[in-house]
C-alpha cells in the first residue's frame, strides 16, 4: 500500500507537513473540510503544494519528520522543485 508525505499551504501562509496511508485526495479533503483536529482546522482553506509517494509508511513518516524540521525557505525550495538548493539551505543552518 502506498503512503504519502505532503505539504499544505494554509490560509495564513504557513505550511503544514503531514503523512497518510489514505489516498492523498481524501486526506486533503479531510483537512479542507475541518474534519481533522489540530493545526489546519483553524487555518482553512488549505492548498496542496507538494507531495511524494513512498512504498512504506515508515519511510513516509521518516520524511515527514525530516521536512517538519526544515526552515520555511528550505520547504519552499522543495515545493518549487529546486532540489539543488536543498544542500546549501541545510548548510546555512549549521553556520
Amino acid at each position: 500500500m502506498a503512503a504519502f508525505v505532503y505539504i499544505l499551504r494554509c490560509a495564513d501562509g504557513s505550511y503544514y507537513v503531514g503523512s497518510t496511508r489514505k489516498s492523498l485526495e481524501e486526506r486533503v479533503v479531510e483537512h479542507s473540510n475541518g474534519l481533522l483536529g489540530g493545526y489546519t482546522r483553524s487555518r482553512r482553506p488549505v492548498v496542496l503544494v507538494w507531495s511524494q509517494s513512498f512504498e512504506r509508511i515508515t519511510d513516509a513518516i521518516a520524511m515527514e519528520r525530516r521536512v517538519k524540521g526544515w526552515r520555511r525557505e528550505k520547504k519552499e525550495a522543495l515545493i518549487r522543485g529546486d532540489t539543488a538548493a536543498l544542500p546549501d539551505l541545510a548548510a546555512r543552518r549549521r553556520r
